[in-house]
């Protein structure tokens, strides 16, 4: 294309001097002529009248210019629609920056969780714009639709190929995320290391936030010891772990042992409560060293989690963070809630 517009251009200037040579013509009508003539318009206020001028035109733009110029439109038009297939197959190189890489894609139901974890980020008022970029194999005829139409973008590669990954630019990034490719799959944490090392030579450890995923728990501390800012075990159902990872790092620790019985985890305890400040009743545990409170179940069975400290709690059931090991007995819970409902006149069953 630059060929062609280059011999267009040597075309159109040297019929422009021809014409100022061999006709009576001033430079701006002349240049008139060329244009009008060469993209076949023809607006007849203007046209050669001496043979030299009229031998050029045939020669220079009917033969040569008007050929250049529409194979030149026909490359042009080529070149968008490669340029188009290019990026819908994943074979395009994104100019990116401060962007969200996620390297890998899960092998199962991979769209899904893509799909959720993109609208999770956009959900997010301070990540609503941020590019989004996958670096995987996993869409081989390009990005579903509901993917695309959130502005999420891919690039076809594999994480442990150095020119794949270098493409996706991810010393650019601000944040990244290395997805373990099959989570049933001890194996998959091999991947992960081999990812994690080639990213730790290109990113800038201070801008870039890393979040990886470890499927056996004994590869954490190596993945951590790595340079990942947070390691988390892959939850499929809920990708707002990742998303947490990404935008309040710390707190997808506390969220993972929601899921798990490992280190700190949420307890129910079935009781009668009646009219007791919820305040009150949290400090009172954290006092005890019994735990946190974080919901209450209300008398027709309904979690409501995280009340205003105001809120008068009448209930059948409190769910409790407990340390692991540590589980404090019923009686215990019910003694330290006694004695709140003793000292503000209340009841607790």
């Amino acid at each position: 294309m630059r060929r062609l517009l280059l011999v267009l251009l040597a075309v159109i200037v040297t019929h422009t001097l021809v014409m100022l040579a061999f006709e009576d013509i001033g430079v701006a009508d002349a240049i008139w002529l060329t244009l009008t003539t060469l993209t076949t318009v023809g607006y007849g206020d203007f046209s050669a009248a001496t043979p030299a001028g009229r031998i050029a035109t045939v020669v220079l733009l009917y033969a040569v210019g008007i050929t250049v110029l529409a194979q030149l439109a026909s490359d042009y038009i080529d070149y968008r629609l490669q340029r188009r297939q290019r990026m819908l197959e994943g074979k395009w190189d994104w100019d990116m920056e401060d962007h969200l890489l996620v390297v890998n894609t899960p092998r199962y139901n991979g769209a899904r969780y893509c799909e959720l974890f993109v609208r999770q980020i956009r959900e997010t008022p301070a990540f609503a714009d941020l590019p989004i970029q996958f670096l995987t194999t996993g869409f081989p005829h390009g990005l579903p639709d509901t993917l695309r139409e959130l502005g999420a973008l891919h690039r076809h590669g594999e994480a442990d190929n150095v020119d794949d990954l270098a493409r996706v630019e991810p010393e650019y990034a601000r944040h990244i995320v290395v997805l373990a490719h099959d989570h049933y799959d001890r194996r998959a944490d091999s991947l992960t290391f081999d990812t994690t090392h080639r990213l730790m030579a290109m990113i800038d450890r201070e801008r870039t936030h890393l979040v990886v995923e470890c499927v056996d728990d004994a590869n954490r501390q190596r993945l951590r010891d790595l340079g990942a800012h947070s390691v988390i075990r892959p939850i499929r159902a809920y990708p707002e772990l990742i998303v947490r990872a990404i935008i309040a790092p710390g707190v997808e620790t506390m969220m993972e042992n929601l899921f798990t019985h490992h280190g700190d985890h949420s307890q129910r305890y079935d009781l009668t409560i009646d009219d007791v400040r919820w305040a009150d009743l949290v400090a009172a545990l954290i006092q005890s060293d019994l735990g946190t409170a974080l919901a209450y179940t209300d008398a027709a069975g309904e979690v409501v989690c995280n009340p205003s400290a105001d809120t008068r709690v009448r209930g059948r059931g409190l769910i409790v963070m407990v340390r692991a090991n540590q589980e404090p007995a019923p009686a215990r819970i019910k003694a330290c809630l006694r004695a709140i409902a003793s000292t503000h006149g209340t009841a607790v069953g």
